[in-house]
């Protein structure tokens, strides 16, 4: 991918941030009793929704900076521990080339575009024999859950995902959620998106069942 295409994809991440933090508090602005508030008060509230997006579009573009948003191969284990203190939240895959790592390869690709504030990175085992013997990587696949440079947590083979390479992405974002490695409010990221595909096509349907009936006065 060249420069320019990156910047557009990163461009277009801070954006879908932005976005989704207006939508969250105008919500938060529609439980209120709007017609009890003066102009002062929406005008707060709109002030905290500016400065809110504003700070959450400055972090985002923080993370994107440090390729957050993007699953990558680490080349070292000296390049490792730069990306361990660089980040608070990482998800390291120790891997090898075979099949049930590519597996895993597949749905930390998904997470890592859903979950922007936890950067996702892979390095393969046999070329990082300190970091393996370190952390006793035996089993691979195997995640190391990093938080605040310090290894946390681990999801070592498939046992926690069924005991089969048939998981879904949600399954292993549930599982990262339990160890609080990412941001998760109660569902699923794939999840929230058919929820509210569904929300949206039932909305279509009950506007066109109302100008039916318009019609048919």
């Amino acid at each position: 991918m060249d420069g320019k295409a990156v910047q557009q994809v990163l461009e277009n991440q801070v954006l879908t941030v932005a976005k989704a933090v207006e939508e969250k508090l105008d919500e938060e602005i529609g439980w209120l009793d709007v017609d009890r508030l003066d102009e002062d008060d929406l005008e707060q509230l709109r002030e905290r929704r500016l400065q809110q997006m504003k700070k959450m579009a400055a972090k985002k573009q923080h993370w994107l900076s440090l390729g957050h948003g993007e699953y990558q191969d680490i080349p070292s284990e000296k390049e490792f521990f730069s990306v361990a203190k660089a980040s608070e939240r990482v998800v390291c895959h120790f891997y090898r080339e075979n099949w049930p790592c590519k597996v895993m390869d597949k749905h930390l690709s998904i997470l890592a575009k859903q979950h922007l504030e936890t950067r996702f990175v892979k390095i393969q085992a046999e070329k990082s024999p300190f970091l393996a013997e370190r952390l006793k990587i035996v089993v691979l696949p195997t995640l190391a859950l990093i938080k605040n440079t310090k290894v946390d947590d681990y999801v070592v083979g498939f046992n926690e995902l069924g005991g089969t390479d048939e998981f879904s992405t949600e399954e292993l974002e549930e599982r990262l959620a339990k160890s609080k490695i990412i941001v998760f409010e109660g569902e699923s990221s794939a999840s929230r998106f058919r929820s509210k595909v569904s929300s949206n096509n039932r909305s279509i349907r009950q506007s066109g069942n109302g100008d039916d009936s318009d019609s048919d006065d």
